[in-house]
């Protein structure tokens, strides 16, 4: 095949040559036409739901809005995370759905939630919507609108804010790839009511009549028309407010006929509602400023290009003073990348260039494989168009030349060699015989260069397979990188030999050029490197393993981060001020952290602060929260700091003066806003502590902080603001009230009103519409003082709200985080100076240590550690699948294990030198270092096949035998060139990468390094233990041919075991009986209620406690006048004598405990295998049902076809037969799913090895004898035992006041007498009897509780009961109904119904709506009979 391709392109020379015009073409257009942006969308797949109630506190906002919407987005197939943020009057719901949800379904499941769970939200309290379609790369155009000097005090923030939002916002809308124009800053414009409340209770008006007037005296109408001779006039009436002077003329109410207007009762002015976020520049004051969204999947640049051109039209149309300026314009980060991308690119293809004709010797050659790389670049521009790969920094940053044009270079040096050997030295070929020797010295070596090139190829196909953020950042790189390879191998075998056949001299003159001496010096030293390492050569095969295994050591050293940080140019500092703090307050600290940062650091160009929410609140920050942009200079002209990490150490030191104000930590733009998409938290590692209490989880959080901010590595760390929201909480006297005839949403009403206000009516300024609000006074209210509130009582008198209300001033939560439906409170770490695995470890090891924590509350950990864990994990299968297909694929090409195992040993050994390159760089392993060592795998196995084909075929082609080590001598000589030009290129093409310093070089340094230093170490390593591995194994050549095809066996059988996946676990048919008895000898807990009752057996030994014997033995002079005494005595305590009888009783108590416990644990475990085994019942017959309808379904679409076909149906009933088919089908998918589920879960309870199924699947019910309620003996039992068992132990502790007996005996020699006996018996009373009593105390008590505990359980058990029995009735009598006629008119409406149809006595429709019915009572009637069981189970476990 490969000869017929070398044929074709040298002898069709035109065609190739238009094929690549062609190409040349179609990539030139691709290249100006390619999406481009600076690096790869990874936000994860989500919607966000944010509902807006700017009255209600963070605990209202999560029980009213934030929990049914969860409950809601809960029911969604293919979420994998929901959490979400409760502030003040704000709801942010994040759904999380797989990547492989299109978007726009995941936003109509979400919408469909969302139209359900609006009818459980009051209207008042806010609707449910969903943010625009956008990502974390989404904001791409930040600007301000700057007032000219001189212009100040005419535009105002209200000014400037409508501007913003009746000017520049309508025309930035409706740019392709904008979703959204998000306003900030400024004051919203309002036209307001200020009513003063002493006047309304001097008049006796009411908030309410207020209102009323308004809306009444706020509208138009028309009224027809009228005909006058042979014209038509309109009547329109034009009653709407337009003006304050209108609104002050409005009558609210008569007293003795003298109207009181709205101008008698308080100011008509321009207001704004309370603000919960604002916006400051360059420490400047307040500005106003917008924030464009782009659509999620668009062009950034062409995005940003289009904004652009249209600022430029909106800047002409601006009032006088006036204009828009951009602060942050993604387009520049873009640039910078991209031209970061290309230097490398252009000088790495220069390098490749100058290398392949100074090694190559042969400057046409050079130019031809030199012109192979544009081409190949086009046709991957054209490829990645086709598949919609943008060109950013990850799919053109890992390009590397040198791989692309490996093949041609091994394809040209063979051509070269062949011609230019000294078989045709001095002669001059024709053009017949320059393709002729073109075609064979091409074809020698093109299965070699084919199938190294399909191994690259083939290591780069599991990249495609990484997922998550991993998989958003690599698989274009993956996907650039084949296509060019792809591209570069086709010309290889097409356009580089027939430009060969062209171009190259046909006169062959072998003159010595600079690459023939370079190399024939090379040869030299290389010949004496291997033949020392052949002389030693299993030292040489240890020194290589030896070296393998160091770097495997110096890699677990080398520590490990997500991928290497993005260097955007510009800072994101986070300032938080303390919880509680007002607007005003982080206003004022954002323009002095402004100032001071302006005034000291030159480099900066802008300090722009966003604080709180902005319009569309996608990022739910609290008024003392801040995202502070501060836009750079060029790196080239700072003169503070020579680095970032010195410039933010310089900034925080600025700042410090500010730090008991205010907390700072910094970050990047699209760092910070990635971070909080993907994980909700704004930091590389996200702790996450999990509980119930949200003051609970505060107080931990802020303990486990102290702990963290110690350990090396770990900086900027901040615990979450979630308390200390001070509230003014007003409660209701509910008797009062009634007294008066009020009610709470009155009151709720003017006190809202009152300090938030109310809208009443819209005012239009032509096209613009602005809110009439009502609302008291601020001045007159500027505290919450509810005297000044009124509200009219059922007899009309008005009282104060005072008289049935009071103000509490509480601390309560600033916001609530939720995740995967449970509180949680985040602690964020920024990593500086360490890499995140290690810093992670650390602190697990700390907070385990030293933060002890209450049952339910655990940590979690987020962030990029999560991301980094997930990445690992994927390349942990990765790698070794590319490596089994690297030797699946050697072994096609050798057909031979022996040399399929030498050419692989390259794969290990080429860690060696990535391994050394990262720690001499001191650059941690990244998941971009990992994809360099994937690249390199594919590489490094090239050479060795080259060097393994070249030895077989000289093998091959001598008439007489030659020895293993005659092959390598006369081999080797031949290979250095071709092996010394594909590691050199290869690796040369990378360096710029390695070495560069500008925008985005961060990512693609560790890729190159590893590259690099592989391809170096794995081309030395080549040359000479590829050698010295073939002469080990130099007889294999030999072996005879029977002997192949076991071996193929027993490779083939290899691979097999190795992915032959675990045998399947044996099935077992059992009936509920069994199934029980199976869980009663496996259940964990009966195993260790047992174990509890001969623990308490055991305790029989501690019964008596009797004191250590005492012996003494004395001698000398004791009573007698000579010194020659002796005495030895024995004493014995034996203790209390009540107290052995009391601790036998307690044990006694203790082992009756426990088998009471038992009985109730064994109770317990049979409820739970039958409730698996009923809810498989219910799941099989379910399942049977809709099995039974599908096929029904089916036969109905079929004739319903048919039937259309013939003209007998319309179209309308052939489309329902088909909906009917298609719901069933799904709803049969679903019901295998659960029948799934029920027999895991029947496993499950069983705890057993074997697959269980049960042998009888018929739908029974469970019985239940119900008529007489009984409790059960066992929870009583146990509940009277431990009250007992705690009574005993007060027993054992009143023993001890009881005397403590001893006895003993002494013998005595008293010279001259000797053998005086004697016995004594002593008695001792506890005179200090102050412990012990108070451990009687103690005992009493808990013997107190133990007896309460055991009344309430009991009275509990009997609830338990009543409620199982009513439960019971409930469902038998709905059994009762299906049984006795639900079930038989189902099948009978189903006999009817199929002959009607039969014989067309009934349409389509209606025999669909008969089969709706009696699947739905047999539905019914299944689900009953599991909830029947399920209460029967319930009742005989406390029964």
């Amino acid at each position: 095949m490969f000869k017929a391709i070398l044929q074709f392109s040298v002898k069709k020379k035109l065609f190739v040559g238009l094929t690549t015009l062609f190409l040349l073409i179609g990539g030139i257009y691709s290249m100006l036409t390619l999406p481009i942006d600076a690096v790869p969308d990874i936000t994860n797949n989500q919607v966000q739901i944010v509902t807006v109630s700017p009255t209600l506190a963070p605990q209202e906002v999560e029980q009213l809005i934030t929990m049914p919407v969860e409950i809601a987005m809960s029911n969604i197939m293919n979420v994998t995370e929901i959490r979400s943020v409760s502030r003040f009057g704000l709801s942010v719901v994040t759904v999380v759905f797989k990547e492989s949800v299109p978007t726009l379904d995941a936003r109509q499941l979400v919408n469909e939630q969302i139209q359900t769970v609006a009818a459980e939200i009051p209207t008042e309290l806010g609707m449910p919507e969903m943010m625009p379609i956008t990502t974390g790369l989404g904001e791409i155009y930040q600007y301000v609108l700057k007032v000219a000097p001189g212009y100040e005090d005419k535009y105002d923030a209200m000014e400037l804010r409508t501007i913003q939002d009746w000017i520049v916002k309508r025309q930035l809308s409706g740019i392709p790839g904008i979703v959204e124009i998000n306003s900030f800053g400024g004051y919203l414009k309002q036209y307001e009511v200020a009513v003063d409340p002493d006047v309304l209770f001097s008049l006796n008006i009411t908030i309410g009549e207020v209102f009323e007037a308004l809306n009444k005296n706020n509208q138009n109408t028309g009224g027809s028309y009228i005909e006058k001779v042979n014209r038509a006039y309109y009547i329109r009436s034009e009653g709407m407010i337009s003006r304050t002077k209108d609104i002050e003329q409005v009558v609210v109410a008569n007293r003795n006929g003298i109207p009181i207007r709205i101008s008698d009762i308080g100011a008509v002015r321009f207001g704004a509602p309370k603000r919960f976020g604002a916006m400051t520049m360059d420490g400047d004051g307040e500005c106003v400023g917008g924030i464009a969204m782009m659509l999620k999947g668009a062009n950034a640049n062409v995005v940003t290009g289009e904004l652009e051109k249209r600022v430029e039209k909106i800047q002409k149309i601006l009032p006088e003073g006036v204009s828009i300026e951009p602060y942050l314009n993604r387009s520049a980060l873009v640039n910078r990348n991209i031209s970061t991308v290309v230097h490398n690119l252009i000088e790495g293809a220069i390098i490749v260039f100058i290398v392949l004709i100074v090694f190559l010797g042969n400057v046409r050659a050079g130019l031809i494989v030199a012109s192979v790389i544009p081409l190949a670049m086009l046709f991957a521009f054209i490829m990645m168009r086709i598949f919609n790969v943008s060109a950013n920094l990850m799919s053109l940053g890992a390009i590397d030349f040198g791989i692309v044009v490996d093949g041609s270079i091994v394809i040209l040096e063979g051509i070269l060699a062949h011609i230019y050997g000294t078989k045709f030295r001095g002669r001059t070929l024709s053009a017949a015989q320059m393709e002729e020797e073109v075609e064979k010295g091409a074809a020698g070596v093109v299965r070699s260069a084919t199938f190294a090139v399909f191994i690259i190829l083939i290591v780069f196909f599991p990249i495609l397979t990484l997922t998550g953020i991993e998989g958003k950042y690599f698989t274009p790189m993956a996907k650039t990188l084949v296509f060019c390879i792809i591209g570069a191998l086709l010309l290889s075998l097409t356009y580089v030999p027939m430009m060969a056949s062209l171009f190259l001299k046909r006169h062959i003159v072998t003159k010595p050029t600079f690459a023939d001496r370079f190399f024939e010096k090379l040869n030299k030293v290389y010949s004496r490197g291997l033949h020392f390492c052949l002389k030693f050569k299993w030292g040489t095969v240890a020194v290589a393993f030896l070296a393998l295994a160091f770097s495997l050591f110096l890699f677990t050293r080398l520590g490990a981060e997500f991928i290497p940080t993005l260097d955007e140019g510009d800072f994101a500092m986070q300032m938080t001020l303390p919880a509680g703090s007002s607007l005003s307050e982080s206003i004022e600290v954002s323009n002095e952290a402004e100032r001071v940062l302006k005034e000291k650091f030159p480099e900066i160009k802008h300090v722009v602060a966003k604080i709180g929410t902005a319009e569309v609140p996608t990022d739910p920050m609290a008024v003392e929260d801040a995202d502070v942009m501060i836009i750079m200079k060029p790196f080239s002209k700072w003169t503070s700091a020579s680095t970032r990490a010195e410039m933010v150490e310089k900034m925080k030191e600025a700042l410090e003066p500010l730090s008991e104000r205010a907390e700072f930590n910094f970050s990047q733009p699209i760092q910070l806003r990635f971070n909080e998409l993907m994980t909700g938290a704004k930091a590389d590692i996200a702790v996450k502590l999990y509980g119930e209490d949200t003051r609970e989880l505060y107080e931990k959080a802020k303990e486990a902080a102290r702990f963290v901010e110690k350990v090396p590595g770990a900086s900027d760390v901040i615990v979450e603001q979630t308390m200390g929201l001070p509230q003014l909480v007003v409660k209701y006297n509910r008797g009062k009230i009634a007294r008066y005839g009020i009610n709470i949403e009155e009151l709720n009403t003017i006190i809202r009103t009152a300090y938030a206000g109310e809208a009443s009516g819209v005012v239009f300024e032509n096209e613009r519409r602005f809110d009439l609000v009502v609302r008291l006074d601020q001045e007159k209210v500027a505290d919450l003082n509810l005297d000044k509130l009124f509200v009219r009582s059922n007899e009309g008198i008005q009282i104060p709200v005072s008289e049935v209300a009071t103000i509490d001033l509480v601390n309560g939560p600033l916001q609530i985080n939720r995740d995967a439906t449970k509180r949680r409170i985040v602690i964020g770490v920024n990593v500086r100076g360490a890499d995140i695995q290690q810093v992670v470890q650390d602190i697990q090891k700390t907070l385990d240590k030293n933060v002890k924590l209450k049952p339910g509350y655990y940590f979690e950990y987020g962030g990029q550690f999560e991301n980094l864990q997930n990445a690992i994990n994927t390349l942990l299968v990765v790698v070794p699948v590319a490596l089994m297909l690297i030797l699946l694929l050697l072994f096609f090409a050798f057909k031979n294990v022996t040399y399929t195992l030498v050419v692989f040993s390259t794969v290990p050994l080429s860690l060696i030198g990535g391994i050394w390159a990262l720690w001499l760089r001191g650059l941690p392993f990244s998941i971009s270092a990992g994809v360099g060592f994937i690249a390199l795998f594919g590489v490094a196995v090239l050479n060795g096949i080259l060097m393994i084909n070249h030895f077989n075929d000289m093998r091959k082609q001598t008439m007489y035998s030659l020895s293993t080590s005659r092959i390598i001598a006369r081999g080797t000589p031949h290979l250095l060139r071709p092996v010394f030009l594909t590691g050199l290129v290869a690796s040369l093409g990378f360096v710029p990468m390695a070495i560069a310093t500008s925008a985005g070089a961060e990512v693609q340094r560790p890729l190159a390094t590893v590259v690099i230093g592989g391809l170096i170490i794995s081309t030395v390593l080549t040359l000479l233990v590829i050698p010295v591995f073939y002469k080990i194994v130099g007889n294999a050549v030999t072996w005879k041919r029977t002997y192949r095809g076991k071996k193929l066996f027993f490779f083939s059988l290899f691979l097999a075991i190795f992915f032959l996946p675990l045998p399947l676990k044996a099935q077992e048919k059992v009936t509920l009986d069994q199934a029980i008895e199976l869980a009663k000898q496996n259940h964990p807990r009966l195993k260790t209620a047992s174990a509890a009752i001969r623990q308490a057996k055991a305790g029989r030994g501690e019964v008596l406690e009797l004191a250590s014997t005492e012996v003494n033995y004395s001698w000398g002079q004791l009573n007698g006048e000579i010194k020659k005494d002796k005495q030895w005595e024995v004493n014995q305590g034996l203790g209390s004598l009540l107290t052995p009888f009391y601790k036998n009783a307690l044990v006694n108590r203790q082992v009756e405990t426990g088998t009471f416990y038992r009985q109730i644990v064994e109770k317990e475990v049979v409820a739970e295998v039958k409730r698996a085994w009923a809810y498989y019942l219910y799941a099989y017959n379910l399942r049977s049902l809709y099995k039974d309808q599908n096929r029904l379904a089916e036969q109905l679409q079929r004739m319903g076809e048919l039937r259309y076909q013939q003209g007998e149906i319309t179209l309308l009933e052939k489309n329902m037969t088909t909906t009917m088919a298609a719901d069933l089908k799904n709803r049969l998918f679903q019901a295998q799913e659960e029948e799934k589920l029920a027999l895991a879960r029947l496993n499950w309870a069983c705890y057993t090895d074997n697959r269980l199924i049960p042998s009888d699947t018929a739908l029974v019910q469970f019985p239940a004898d119900y008529q007489v309620a009984s409790y059960s003996e066992a929870h009583l039992n146990y509940f009277q035992s431990r009250a007992s068992e705690a009574k005993a132990q007060l027993n054992v502790e009143r023993s001890r006041f009881f005397p403590e007996l001893s006895f003993g005996y002494v013998r005595q020699d008293i010279l001259p007498l000797k053998g005086l006996n004697s016995w004594m018996v002593g008695v001792s009373f506890p005179i200090y009897f102050l412990p012990q009593h108070s451990k009687v105390k103690q005992a009493k008590a808990v013997a107190f509780i133990a007896k309460t505990e055991a009344e309430a359980n009991a009275r509990d058990l009997h609830n338990k009961v009543a409620e199982a029995v009513a439960n019971l009735r409930r469902q038998s009598e709905s059994l009762r109904y299906y049984t006795t006629s639900a079930l038989k008119e189902a099948d009978e409406l189903m006999k009817v119904a199929n002959l009607q149809l039969q014989h067309s006595d009934i349409n389509v429709t209606e025999f669909i709506q008969a089969i709706n019915v009696a699947r739905d009572i047999h539905r019914g009637y299944i689900e009953t009979v599991y909830q029947y069981n399920i209460a029967a189970l319930e009742y005989e476990l406390f029964k």
